[in-house]
């Protein structure tokens, strides 16, 4: 019989590389905000994965940046601690890089530093050529003795089962650390803050920048008058500045209308049952300098 494995893998990259694609791929659940801009993910997001003969539980880091606040202090320090604790890590690249930048090259240093045992992933292949996956492939396979080197594009089922094995491989023996059932040690505050400022970001394209912080104020279960059970979730998006708040809420209040509605469907979604979802919009100027909103974002584990 096949011994059981468990541990904890880590995935670490650049801002924008696919990461939370890739995590929410492997899940099978959205786990982790996906939209098309850097810096999305600001703390330590565990999600599991219960197979046959293992356990894994994949911690999603901010992408590594040059951080102009706090926030983005913490965000770096939050991705930096994960690389040691780790006991797989997943270094993700884009295809499209030529050749090793600045940014690969501080986390390789890091990873270096720990001796851990990496597999490393280079995302989008489908937008390059084969000629400069190989060159990529080279350059790397140079600097470091990875377990394995996988091109990949983060939407694909094959890609992911291969990427499964490679962790398996160089997983030991263990115990399971949460129930099978599970799929991420999130609370459901969690996922509705979350929830909300993705479609915000979303939304909003470029005219919001990344200033946006979501609290949930109030959740309650309660019943319609049908006697059906439903959630009365209350939230409120801080924002940088008075032009901020004009954006987010829209002429009229359509664009924080539109938001509610897509992470409402969402939320309902996830949660299986009827929403009604309230939000506010206040401004809270320079938010990710303040240490009592930017402590918010660390790492307690």
């Amino acid at each position: 019989m096949e011994k059981f494995k468990s541990g904890f893998v880590s995935i670490v990259g650049r801002t924008n590389v696919g990461k939370s694609s890739l995590l929410n791929n492997i899940i099978g659940q959205k786990v982790a905000v996906v939209v098309d801009k850097s810096q999305t993910t600001r703390t330590v997001i565990k999600a599991i994965v219960n197979t046959k003969n293992s356990q894994i539980v994949f911690t999603d880091t901010p992408g590594i940046h040059k951080p102009k606040s706090k926030l983005g202090n913490i965000m770096n320090d939050t991705a930096w601690a994960s690389i040691p604790d780790a006991d797989v890590v997943l270094f993700v690249v884009e295809a499209t890089s030529n050749g090793i930048g600045k940014g690969d090259r501080m986390i390789l240093d890091k990873i270096k530093q720990a001796k851990a045992t990496t597999i490393l992933i280079i995302n989008k292949m489908d937008l390059v050529t084969k000629e400069q996956i190989f060159k990529l492939i080279e350059a790397f396979k140079d600097e470091y003795q990875f377990k394995a080197i996988i091109p990949i594009t983060a939407l694909k089922k094959k890609d992911v089962n291969i990427i499964l094995e490679e962790i398996e491989k160089n997983l030991k023996e263990g115990p399971a650390y949460y129930n099978v059932d599970e799929y991420t040690n999130q609370t459901m505050r969690d996922i509705v803050a979350e929830t909300v400022r993705e479609k915000a970001l979303k939304l909003l394209q470029d005219e919001v920048p990344h200033g946006i912080l979501v609290e949930v104020d109030k959740m309650k279960k309660t019943k319609t008058m049908e006697n059906q059970p439903i959630f009365n979730i209350e939230a409120t998006i801080y924002c940088l500045r008075d032009s901020h708040k004009g954006i987010i809420i829209g002429k009229n209040g359509a664009m924080l209308k539109k938001i509610g509605t897509y992470a409402r469907q969402d939320l309902e979604k996830e949660f299986q049952q009827k929403i009604n979802l309230k939000l506010w919009v206040k401004v809270r100027e320079d938010w990710i300098n303040n240490d009592k909103f930017v402590n918010l974002f660390k790492n307690n584990d």
